[in-house]
């Protein structure tokens, strides 16, 4: 009985022996697998400003390309870095799958606006990070004049939100002028007077009140008779003819 035993754990150590031989030589095997060619896709969205050619430039590494590399021999953490060092991407992953691909997904940055400086000119995403202007793709945005720092972005950012998330405001608010004492003034779709909004205070009343307006002024067709709105004032609508 005590042979039988021991048989059976010398049969047991030598399962657990040549497995770890297999799974070593199995692993050793698969790190030498050569790469193919990259597999790139963009999430939530088009390829607008980024295309896939581009992409593949990016994954350059050491001057080569990283097809018919071995997987041992690839730096992904490197290659995402490198992607995501491309101002027009917010989000990437870069990643080999089981049978030796090299996959990255790529989540590019969404432009809401446009600032236009004297000598300058670049998107900025929901978060306030700047977007340079592309030669594959010139986004429909707000264009906005008046901005001379980050700290002016900020400042903006929610008000360009509460734009874009009315469906209204988001089709008639063409463009935003901030002038040197912190008002705003909007140039609109429907005509060739702007707005006159003010400071950022009471947005969403102001808003209110230019819907309220709009809704007489386009009901009895008058809106074309004025050339600036004022929302400055409380509980009225200023027009000039």
């Amino acid at each position: 009985m005590e042979f039988k035993k021991f048989l059976k754990y010398l049969l047991f150590v030598v399962i657990v022996i040549g497995l770890g031989f297999l799974y070593s030589f199995s692993s050793a095997r698969n790190l030498q697998k050569k790469i193919g060619e990259p597999v790139i896709e963009f999430s939530q969205g088009d390829n607008n400003f980024l295309t896939h050619s581009m992409v593949n430039k990016l994954l350059i590494q050491n001057e080569e390309t990283i097809k018919n590399k071995a997987k041992s021999k690839v730096n992904l953490y490197g290659l995402e870095n490198r992607v995501l060092k491309n101002p027009y991407v917010e989000s990437a992953a870069v990643f080999l799958t089981v049978d030796g691909q090299l996959k990255t997904i790529i989540k590019q940055r969404t432009p809401v606006a446009r600032i236009i400086e004297k000598n300058d000119s670049y998107y900025i995403d929901k978060q306030g990070v700047k977007v340079p202007l592309s030669a594959n793709y010139s986004a429909r945005v707000l264009l906005i004049s008046g901005i001379q720092n980050d700290a002016q972005i900020k400042e903006i950012l929610p008000l360009v939100s509460f734009i874009l998330k009315d469906n209204f405001l988001q089709k008639e608010i063409v463009g935003i002028d901030k002038s040197d004492v912190n008002e705003y003034q909007f140039a609109v779709r429907s005509g060739d007077y702007k707005i006159d909004f003010g400071n950022l205070t009471e947005v969403d009343i102001k808003f209110k009140k230019l819907k309220a307006f709009y809704n007489k002024a386009f009901d009895d067709k008058t809106i074309q008779n004025y050339k600036a709105i004022n929302l400055k004032y409380h509980n009225q609508v200023v027009c000039t003819k």
